[in-house]
Order: structure tokens, then C-alpha cells, then sequence
């Protein structure tokens, strides 16, 4: 039977998919795993219960991309996936089955230098220049490289890579991977003089860090930024897109990286009237305390800021506690270098905004220093270049968030207000003559578009929240949270790793906002961006729960990786390298070492990506092969039984509250079951899916006569309770979606603190145990769950529980007598 004729699977529910999904499923399309892969998943996917599938950008992209974030076309549907019919096979036989389709839209940028073919819109800027009718598609400084675009691409000075350089078919060609247009009339000339010819300068790619002249994505000089802002450059990046929308191709949409757009809420408002308001998220990363904007019009976030409420509510506050000072004597770190989690922060930015981002911080200097000379008052005259660059790099350090979002036109929000006051108050302190420290004023009141109008002053407004954005991704996420280390679960996308721990109340009233404000937000826990998947991060949620074991064990560690002749290139990074290879649990050197390699760059202490260190890098590869991958593998295998018992709790925890929670849950691929994975690439390995074991998961009493295909025992309870839930989000949109209710559910006795429980719609009860350790004493004796009456049926257990009066209490030993969790539905 083909896949396009392929009959609705057991267990789905072929019907017209809802407006807003019920639950996605993330695939990674490559070429490896195109549409045609897709669509022989989607039975599997229909069985498991989920209503939409979400792939990853689906428009052409450079050559063999493994994710698709590099486009390079916007007008077609990328052939290396099978093209455009093969998107819409995967559509029919989805939609065969009841299931939707969510696509990843790239609006910020696309690849450079373009490695496809003439006619695509790079391409015709590098033969045009600022000529181009594709010009205005990029936002580059064409003043600032004397009329020609900088192309960072060479591995040396232009001088020594001469000889690299060759003309062929009327194209300049560098090697064999990348061709280049000439400007009419060049080819004959002598190659120094061609190069001087063309709108473009080629040069050493270390010239990017301080000459580069168009905006990229964060400092990834291949990725060049986009000007969707302009109506006609978001037409013709968007038509496609819409067009399937418009088609019933596409369900929705997640929008990538909104903080690197010029105006977010113009963005999303265009979007929506274009897109005919289909349910669309964005990947906005909030800090903590901070509120989605109320004039994006989106259906909410992707969900980071849920996963941190639901790993925080299973950290261990007091275990962390103690792990952090054992860290902090064990590595010897210094406070600014991850021995204190704001001091490690306040260096990292410091050295990002001012070496990273040194030609952002340029562009805004020449910019600022433009408005003043050019000021017909007078009033912003005599601020020297010097005061205004370090007005700008201070007020950019000193944001506690991604960005402000000042609009174009209108009034400032007070929440903008606030930020970038307190920001400015904390930058005058980089002044030691008061009266020069008038610049931070000026710059503080040009980012909040109010020093009068026109082309610069809005240019500056623009490029100062879009670099705000990439400073903060770039010093905290990629660079602060592979320095500060003490617990790695907390040291993920969306979280707060000097404050991780979210205690019940705060976790029920971020529930309680969402279902009132967001309801149609996402909710993850692994995505092809996390640092570790949820998996890792359970077992080192139960870590937190037994630092005794952490520390008598670390000792042995470390002597038995000595005795096998090995000693880590340095005691900080051992320590991250420990805990990543117990939370994996398979000693693999490729996997553990590129994870180990990675962050070492990233934290930049001993090594680097643009000046690595071969002697250290060899040191830390040795030490991953012998130590963690070689003699004290044992050591780690026998930890992790040790915390077996909480690493289940919490992996069913963690699930339950995602599948359960308000929002709409994205599964990432694979995760249906235990899917132990590190930082990309290694998280975006091929996946084996569970389809032969999900065909044996039913509700409780029935049978299908098939087994669960080997799982073993954690990974059947989680499939379980993962087909469970999403079912029931399915089959009853009315509880979890946008007009459900969200309700607490106390508990009281000694152990209340370890039960965490809510209803849906009054209909649905989630009971998980959180911090289980705390309960294995004792156990649930005398702790009781205030239940609303009725007959409540376990969906995992099959279990009945008939609560009488309003105000009964159940006791939670007897609701979790089978498992850590449960998921209840009261009878009509």
C-alpha cells in the first residue's frame, strides 16, 4: 500500500485537524529524512495521538543542510526533500489520518555566501551591488564598505590566497565549493584588478569580527540578516509560505528567532492578516519575570519559558545547594570565570559586546555619531565617538532581558521605560568624569526613539534592540551557561541557571497565566536547540536530589580515569564532562567527547572555535576516551542505578506536566520513549521511532494480542503515558485548549510538598511526584489530595477512585500506587 492511500492506523481519529492543535510532533527533515519518510511516519504519529506533525524549514536551503536554517531561495520547496508534490503527499496522507501540518518559517535571515545559482537574490546583489533590485531584501551598511558588501570568506590575508582564486564560465571560483558572479565587463581582467572591480570584497574571515557590514544571525557571518520589515521584501520571502497556507497545505507556523526582526509586533500583525490568522508560535526566549509583548499577534511562545517552570519545579533547591558548594571547591573557579553565576555573566557579556559584536557596536557608533554631528539644536553635539561607543556597550550589557521592543511609531511601554532607565543608571558607572557620561543619556533616549525622526534615528532604534538580541544569545546562552555549571539540567535554553528552583505556587500561577492569557501557547521539553534532552536532564534532576552521592562518587572517578593514565585538561570542565556522560548513560567517545569539545569553545576559558587550542583539545579528548568513556564508565553505570528510582519519577513528571499543562505540547522526535541526547549535532541524530511497540498501547483492559517490542520497563511506562495523555488531549480538546480551565489541587500532610497536582477542565486530574527522594522514607503516609467528587478512573493503572463530598480527601498513596504519576478522568 502506498503512503498517500495509506488507511487512518489504529488508534487515530481521521477527521479535519483543529485550528489549534492539540499537540505537535517535531520532525528534523534532511535528505537523509525527506517528505517521503515523513509520511510513512504518519500512522505512527496518528496512533500516538497528536494533531499536527512540525517540520523543520521546509524551503530551499544550502546543499546537504542538516537543518534547514540556512535558506537560500524563498520561491520554492527544497528539491533535496522531495520538492513541493512530495510536501503535498505528506499533507494528504496526514490529512488522511486526521493530522495537520505545522512548518519552521525563517524570516531573519539566509545563507551567505549564496551556494546555489544565479538568480537567486544574493546572487544578484554580488553582481549588482547596491543596484540590485534585491538590495534592499539585506540589511547592509553599504557606506561603511565603501559601496562594496565584505565577504569574509577566505582562509587567509586576499594576498596569500591569490593563488586559490581562479575565473571560470564568467564566475570567480574559490576552490571547488563556492562560485561568485562578476560585474559586467571584469573577466579579463588581471585577478588583483577583479577583485577591486566587483561589488563585493573578498577577504580573510577574521576581518568579519571587526569589518563585517550587514547585520547576521547572532555572529554567524554565513547567515545574512533580512529586512522583512520592508512590505515588498516580506512579500516575496513570505509568497510561497502563504501560498500553502492559503492552499491548506500548512496548519501553522513557528516563527524563528523573532528578536532579530526590526519590529516584532509589525511583523506578527502583517503575519496574521496575510496568513489569515492561522495558529502561529514564536521562539521568543523570556527571562524570567518577563511577559510575552500583548501586541504580538501569535498564539504564544514555542514554550522554553514551560519547560523551565517544569524542570524547576523538579529541582532540588537544597540539594542544589549543596552541589554548588561542592563545585565551587572541587573546580577552584573564580567568581567571573563560573564561580558566581552574575559575576561569570557580567564577564561574558562584557568580552561578547566588545570582541564578538565589535561591528555591530561599530555600526551603531557611526550611527549615533551621525545623529549628534548632524543635530541642528546643538544640544547632542561634542560626545565623542569613544563616550558613545562605551554608552552603547554598557547599555547593552546591562539589559536583564533579550531586547526592548520600542515601536516605530507610538508611545514607549513602560516596561521599555523601566528597562532601559535601569540599564542606563548601571552604565554611567563606566564613566569616571560624570559630565562625559552624557552620552549614555543620549544613546538611552536614541534607542527609545525619541531624539526626533528620520532615516538614522529609527536605523539606530532598530539595530540597537537586534543587537541587544544577539549580545544576550550569544554571552549568556552560548557562553555564561558553558561556564557556570554546578547542575547542567539547569543550564538550558529559557533558563535561569543562578535561580533555576520554581516552587509549586509560582509553577501553579505561571499555569494559571498562560491558560487565562496564552492558551494556545507551546509547551516542550526537547527541542533540536536544547543543550541535553530531557532524558539527561531527568537523571540530573535526581542528581540534585543526591549530591551526597555526587560527591563521594566524583573522588573515585577522578582516581580511577588516573589510574587508567588520564587527568582532564582542567578540574571545571571535568566536571560538566562527568555529569553529561552520566545523564546520557552510554559511554560513547564521539558523542560525549563532541559534547565535551563544544562546550569548551563555547565557555572560551582554555580554547576557543576562532583560536582553538590542539594541546588542550587533545588533553579533553584523551580524558573522554579513558575517563568517562573507559575505565570509570562502571563508576558512572553504577550511579545512575543508585538514582534509577528518581530518574524515574522525574522522567514521568516531567512528561506528564508537558502533555498535561496549558498550552499545546510539542513532542520532539523520538521522545515518545527515552531519548537520551546531548547538545546539536547530537541531538539531531537519526531516530529508530516506536512504531512496533505503540501498536500494543491501549487504554487500560483492552488488548491487542502484541507485545511492547523489548521495551524495557521506563520506556514502556513512558510511552504509556505519553499515548495516554495525548489521547486524551484529542479525543477531549475541550478540557486542555483555549476555553479549558486550569485548577491547583492541594495536598496536605507530611510529604505535601512532594505532590504536585491539577485538574483540566474540571474532567482530568494530573497527580506527579516531584523530588522523590524526599518521599522514599516514609513514603505518601498521611499526605492526602483534596479530589472534587466524582468516579476517577486511572488511564495508566485502570484504577478506580469514588470521592464522595466537595472537600474529600484521597490518599496520594493510593493514587500513586502504581506509579510516580497518574493521570485520573472523572466519569460523566
Amino acid at each position: 500500500m502506498s503512503p498517500t492511500s495509506a488507511a487512518p492506523a489504529p488508534g487515530a481519529r481521521p477527521a479535519q485537524p483543529p485550528a489549534v492543535p492539540t499537540a505537535t510532533y517535531r520532525l528534523q527533515l534532511r535528505p537523509e529524512f525527506p517528505f517521503p519518510a515523513a509520511e510513512r511516519l504518519v500512522p505512527h504519529l496518528a496512533r500516538l495521538g497528536v494533531s499536527h506533525l512540525h517540520l523543520s524549514p521546509v524551503l530551499e536551503a544550502g546543499p546537504g543542510s542538516s537543518h534547514g536554517y540556512d535558506v537560500t531561495r524563498h520561491d520554492r520547496v527544497r528539491p533535496e526533500l522531495g520538492g513541493e508534490e512530495a510536501l503535498r503527499s505528506l499533507a494528504r496522507t496526514a490529512a488522511a489520518h486526521g493530522l495537520g501540518l505545522v512548518a519552521d518559517l525563517v524570516p531573519n535571515h539566509m545563507a551567505v555566501p549564496s551556494p546555489a545559482s544565479p538568480g537567486d537574490p544574493l546572487w544578484d546583489v554580488l553582481l549588482h551591488g547596491r543596484g540590485s533590485r534585491h538590495a534592499r531584501w539585506f540589511d547592509i551598511d553599504w557606506e561603511a564598505g565603501g559601496g562594496r558588501l565584505l565577504l569574509p570568506v577566505l582562509g587567509g590575508p586576499v594576498g596569500e590566497e591569490l593563488s586559490s582564486l581562479r575565473v571560470a564560465d564568467g564566475e570567480l571560483r574559490l576552490g571547488d565549493h563556492l562560485r561568485l558572479p562578476l560585474r559586467e565587463g571584469t573577466a579579463e581582467l588581471p585577478l588583483p584588478r577583479l577583485l577591486e572591480a566587483q561589488h563585493y570584497r573578498l577577504a580573510w574571515w577574521r576581518l568579519a569580527r571587526t569589518e563585517l557590514n550587514y547585520r547576521r544571525f547572532f555572529t554567524v557571518n554565513e547567515l545574512i540578516a533580512l529586512r522583512v520589515e520592508d512590505p515588498e521584501v516580506f512579500e516575496a520571502t513570505h509568497r510561497t509560505v502563504l501560498r500553502l497556507v492559503a492552499e491548506g497545505v500548512l496548519g501553522g507556523l513557528r516563527v524563528d528567532h523573532p528578536d532579530g526582526l526590526a519590529d516584532p509586533a509589525g511583523y506578527f500583525r502583517r503575519l496574521a492578516e496575510r496568513s489569515g490568522g492561522v495558529w502561529t508560535v514564536a521562539e521568543k526566549i523570556l527571562a524570567v519575570g518577563e511577559q510575552l509583548p500583548l501586541d504580538w499577534r501569535v498564539a504564544g511562545t514555542t514554550g522554553y519559558d514551560a519547560l523551565h517552570h517544569i524542570d524547576g519545579v523538579l529541582t532540588d533547591g537544597a540539594g542544589l545547594d549543596l552541589l554548588t558548594e561542592h563545585y565551587r571547591t572541587w573546580t577552584g573557579a573564580e567568581p567571573d570565570r563560573g564561580g558566581d553565576w552574575q559575576a561569570t555573566v557580567r564577564r561574558a557579556t562584557d568580552r561578547t559586546v566588545r570582541h564578538d559584536l565589535a561591528a555591530e557596536v561599530a555600526r551603531l557608533t557611526r550611527t549615533a555619531s551621525r545623529i549628534c554631528a548632524a543635530d541642528p539644536s546643538q544640544r547632542l553635539r561634542d560626545h565623542a565617538p569613544w563616550a558613545l561607543r562605551t554608552a552603547i556597550e554598557e547599555l547593552l550589557a546591562a539589559l536583564p532581558v533579550y531586547r526592548p521592543y520600542v515601536p516605530a511609531a507610538g508611545p514607549v511601554t513602560p516596561a521599555d521605560e523601566a528597562l532601559l532607565r535601569g540599564a542606563a543608571e548601571r552604565a554611567r558607572a563606566a564613566f569616571e568624569v560624570p559630565e562625559e557620561a552624557g552620552a549614555v543619556a543620549v544613546v538611552r533616549e536614541l534607542a527609545l526613539g525619541r531624539l526626533g525622526t528620520g532615516a538614522d534615528r529609527e536605523d539606530f532604534r532598530a539595530r540597537f534592540a537586534q543587537t541587544s538580541a544577539a549580545l544576550r544569545a550569544k554571552a549568556v546562552e552560548d557562553r555564561a551557561f558553558y561556564r557556570w555549571t554546578p547542575l547542567l539540567s539547569a543550564c538550558e535554553v529559557g533558563g535561569e541557571p543562578g535561580g533555576p528552583v520554581v516552587d509549586p505556587a509560582a509553577f501553579h500561577a505561571f499555569c494559571e497565566r498562560r491558560q487565562r492569557d496564552w492558551p494556545g501557547s507551546g509547551t516542550v521539553l526537547s527541542t533540536h536547540d536544547t543543550k541535553r534532552s530531557a532524558d539527561v536532564r531527568a537523571v540530573l534532576l535526581a542528581l540534585a536530589e543526591h549530591p551526597d552521592a555526587w560527591q563521594r562518587t566524583l573522588p573515585r572517578l577522578t582516581a580511577e580515569a588516573e589510574r587508567a593514565g588520564t587527568r582532564p585538561p582542567d578540574a571545571h570542565l571535568a566536571w560538566g564532562v562527568w555529569q553529561n556522560a552520566l545523564g546520557l548513560g552510554a559511554p560513547d567517545p564521539e558523542r560525549i567527547g563532541g559534547a565535551a569539545l563544544k562546550a569548551a569553545r563555547e565557555a572560551g576559558l582554555h580554547t576557543g572555535w576562532t583560536e582553538p587550542d590542539a594541546a588542550y583539545e587533545r588533553a579533553l579528548a584523551q580524558f573522554v576516551k579513558a575517563g568517562p568513556c573507559g575505565a570509570a564508565a562502571p563508576l558512572l553505570a553504577a550511579l545512575r542505578e543508585e538514582l534509577a528510582d528518581s530518574t524515574r519519577a522525574a522522567t514521568l513528571a516531567q512528561t506528564l506536566l508537558h502533555l498535561t499543562m496549558p498550552g499545546v505540547p510539542d513532542l520532539y522526535q523520538g521522545t515518545e520513549v527515552p531519548a537520551p541526547a546531548l547538545v546539536d549535532p547530537d541531538n539531531r541524530r537519526p531516530v529508530e521511532f516506536p512504531e512496533t511497540a505503540l501498536r500494543s498501547v491501549v487504554a487500560p483492559g483492552e488488548t491487542t494480542g502484541e507485545t511492547t517490542g523489548g521495551l524495557p520497563g521506563l520506556a514502556e511506562e513512558k510511552l504509556r503515558l505519553t499515548a495516554a495523555a495525548l489521547r486524551l488531549r484529542r479525543d477531549h480538546p475541550d478540557w486542555y485548549g483555549p476555553a479549558g480551565e486550569y485548577r491547583a489541587v492541594g495536598a496536605t500532610g507530611p510529604a505535601a510538598d512532594h505532590c504536585l497536582a491539577f485538574t483540566r477542565g474540571g474532567r482530568a486530574l494530573t497527580v506527579v511526584t516531584r523530588l522523590a527522594r524526599g518521599v522514599a522514607a516514609d513514603g505518601w503516609q498521611g499526605t492526602q489530595l483534596s479530589v472534587p467528587p466524582g468516579v476517577w478512573t486511572d488511564r495508566l493503572s485502570g484504577r478506580e477512585h469514588r470521592v464522595a463530598d466537595s472537600g474529600e480527601c484521597v490518599p496520594v498513596a493510593a493514587l500513586l500506587a502504581a506509579a510516580p504519576v497518574a493521570l485520573l478522568v472523572r466519569a460523566d
